[in-house]
Parts: C-alpha cells; structure tokens; sequence
C-alpha cells in the first residue's frame, strides 16, 4: 500500500469504525435471553457496591464472571443509561482491539496486510453483530485474541510475556476457562520459551485470581457447582442447556459469520502462505478452537468469535500475496446485494427461529451490489486491491447503517421490552421478552393472573 493511499484511508477509516461500531447502539432496546439479565446485573453492582457476587433481582447469579457487569456498572456510574450504559464499554472494546490488531499486523506483516485485515475483521457480519451486543463474548474475544496476537512476534521479552498474561487473565474474568483451553497452542509454539511461559502465566493468575478467590470465600461450593461443574465441563458434555447441536454446525457459522468477505476463504488454500512460522500459528489456533467447539455438545454461534481474528489475519496475509483478487473481491462486492433481504429475516428469525424466516430478494439492491462488484473488477484490473477492499468496507458501512436505521425499530417494537417498562405483572411471553420488560421495569415481575 502506497504512503498516498495510508493517508487518504486513515481518516476515512476513522469514519467508517464511527458508524460501524457507535451509530445506533440505542434504536434498540436489550434484546434477548442473555443481554438484560447480564446489564440487570451490571445495575446492580453500581447501585448496591456489591463487585464480588453477580446477583439478578437480589439472587446469586454464577452462569458468567464479574468482567462484563464491571464494565456495564461502569457505565452506569458515567449516567449513560440504560441502553448505552451496557453496550457502550463492549463497542469501545471491540474498536480499541481492532486498532491493537491492525498495529501488530502491520509490525509483523507489512501495511498491505494489516489494512485487509483489519478491514475485513471489522466489516464481518459476526464480529460486527457481537459488537452491538452486551453480553460476554467479545470482551472475552477481544481480550484473549489480543494476548495471542501479543506473542506472535519471534522475539521474546518481559513486558511482551506481561502485557499477554495481564490480558489472559481479563479473558478468563470475562467468560471463565474456557481461554485457557484455547491457549494450548500458543503452550505448543512457546514450548522453549519456558521464562516467558512462566512469566505469562503469573500474570494471569495475578489478574484472575483475586475475583475467583473472593467470590468462592463468600459462597463456596454453590458458586463451583454452578460456575465450574455446570457451565463448564456441563456444557461441553451433556445437553441439559439446550444448546445442543450437530458436529457440521459452525461450518455454515464460519461462512456467515466472515460475510461478506466469505469469498476469500478460498485463497488459503496454498501452501507457501503456511510457510511463516505467524501464519502457521494463525491457522493451529483456529483449527483447534474450531475442533474443540465442534465436539462440544452445547454449540452456540458466539462461541466461535475468538477464532474470528485468527482467521481475518490469514485472509488479509494471503490476500496481500496473491495475484488473484481480481476474482475474489467482485464476489465479495456482489454478496452485498444479499444485505436488505438478510435484514428483513432478521426480525422474524430472531422472534421464531431462522426456520420460520423467509428471504426476499431486492432487486433495486440487487443492482447496487452489482454496481458494486464491477467497481471491484475494475480497481483489481487497474492493481488497486487495496482500494477495492476499501469499496466492499464502504459499502457494508452503508447497508449496514440502512439496517440499523430501518430495521432495528421494528427488533426494538418486537423484541424489546423497553417500551412496556410500566407493566405491573407479565403475560404468557418468550423468555426473552420477559427478561427485557423486567429489565426497563428495574425488578423481578410477577406473572398475571
């Protein structure tokens, strides 16, 4: 990438994270089975002072640890109310990691990669739609991705190992144990680099311990049986949650979830990329999170989001060494028409299950994305991936805000419980519906009689 093209997209970038990451975090309401009882409880900690046991209406609440309710709490002790209070602190996080990765990215691999990357990272409908929500995955994500890429450099140091632990440590306070497990690879390129390893490691027990230690003296095995026995090992063994789901299922969520630059997945497929020691590690570490969350019998689509920045990497890096991406960005370009008939699913799927969703194509859209994609042909003819790149970003930029502008009152007039906050007692109604009203209500609800 030129020093000229450097500058002209820094400062369109900044504009473009604006709207990706902030523009409309409240044309919705808390949606959800998980989002309002996770910022019921955030509400809490700052109002009772309480930052050791995570409770819900005044009950123990063990599923998740305390890192996203002390961020949610947080917000609320800045006044942001009840919207912004819990979704703010995750959409600064997702774009501080975002700004961390392209940094490391452009240290290892030069700026061509580091900009496609990050570029693609950023627009991907999975990281995206992680990052309008408050629940735990992408703090985890971000923390954890964040202490990988740390150690990715072949040269080791003390502050390296440090930094990488201290973040370890926050991954394991925003979803519990799950981070160590998805750490093994990293246990096998460091295998002799012992000193940092140790080092690594002190500083993540230092981070985690304190909480973990404090939470089980104040209510024993009930918060081991319920944290680590059921929403652990219990989870990855047996269906009680619900949540179970064939071995096949996050291959259809890896395609989705890198949309629209799905694509490009098809330029891994070359050896000499592999050669780098960085990139062979990039690629260890998203196959053995994608096994091990395949064999577990509790499947969820967030699950995956950790390995989302892995993956971004190695198809920024095989993008910037390739010759064919005048095949590929076109074809990312003109899945960008799919967008507004994804978007009028997305009420009906989210209220009845994607089963019960019908898409509809819009043919004026149709076009945009055609538009799109011959634009895309073009600049790759004329050796301008990078710009190219940068038209499939703006592009999912705009149809994105569309969707937020367009799609999301009629989520918040559906699924949200904001705008029935003055309820006294609760109708037969979804989980998720109940858990929102009782949210905006600020108490347990009784049902009616």
């Amino acid at each position: 990438m030129s020093h000229s093209s450097a500058r002209v997209l820094a400062p369109i970038s900044a504009v473009v994270l604006f709207f990706l990451y902030f523009f409309g975090l409240t044309r919705t309401g808390l949606m959800g089975p998980d989002e309002p009882r996770y910022a019921a409880i955030g509400r809490a900690m700052a109002a009772t002072g309480d930052w050791i046991t995570p409770r819900l209406w005044g009950a123990p609440w063990f599923e998740k640890p305390a890192f996203l309710y002390w961020m949610t709490a947080a917000g609320f002790k800045l006044g942001l109310g009840p919207d912004l209070a819990p979704r703010l602190p995750v959409a600064l996080a997702s774009v501080a990691f975002l700004i961390y990765f392209f940094v490391v990215l452009r240290r290892e691999f030069g700026d061509r990669a580091a900009w496609y990357s990050a570029a693609i990272l950023a627009t991907s409908a999975g990281w995206l739609a992680y990052s309008h929500v408050a629940i735990t995955d992408l703090p985890m994500s971000a923390a954890f991705a964040a202490a990988m890429f740390g150690l990715i450099t072949g040269t080791p140091s003390v502050r390296a190992s440090l930094v990488a632990g201290a973040l370890l440590g926050v991954a394991v306070l925003a979803k519990g144990l799950v981070p160590l497990v998805l750490f093994i690879p990293a246990l096998w390129f460091l295998r002799q680099r012992i000193r940092d390893l140790a080092i690594l490691f002190a500083a993540a027990i230092v981070v985690a311990t304190p909480w973990y230690a404090l939470v089980t003296l104040r209510n024993g095995t009930t918060f081991l049986n319920e944290f680590i026995w059921k929403h652990h090992f219990g989870r990855f063994l047996n269906s009680a949650l619900q949540h179970e789901r064939p071995l096949w299922f996050y291959v259809p969520v890896v395609l989705a979830a890198l949309f629209p630059w799905t694509p490009l997945l098809a330029l891994l497929f070359q050896r000499r990329l592999f050669q780098d020691r960085r990139a062979l590690f990039l690629a260890v570490w998203f196959a053995w999170g994608f096994l091990f969350f395949s064999i577990s019998r509790n499947k969820l689509p967030g699950y995956l989001l950790p390995l989302m920045p892995p993956l971004a990497a190695l198809v920024g890096m095989a993008l910037a060494s390739t010759t064919r991406a005048r095949f590929v960005l076109p074809a990312c370009g003109l899945l960008l028409c799919l967008v507004p008939g994804l978007a009028g699913m997305l009420p009906q799927a989210l209220a009845a299950g994607i089963s019960h969703a019908f898409f509809h194509l819009s043919w004026s859209w149709a076009f945009v994305g055609v538009g799109i994609s011959m634009v895309c042909t073009f600049l790759c003819g004329w050796r301008r991936p990078d710009w190219a790149v940068g038209v499939v970003a703006a592009g999912t930029t705009i149809f994105l805000v569309g969707v937020i502008w367009h799609v999301y009152p009629e989520l918040d007039g559906r699924l949200s419980g904001r705008s029935a906050q003055s309820m006294t007692c609760l109708p037969p109604l979804s989980r998720s519906q109940r858990y929102s009203i009782e949210y905006y209500a600020g108490k347990d609800l009784p049902d009616c009689k």
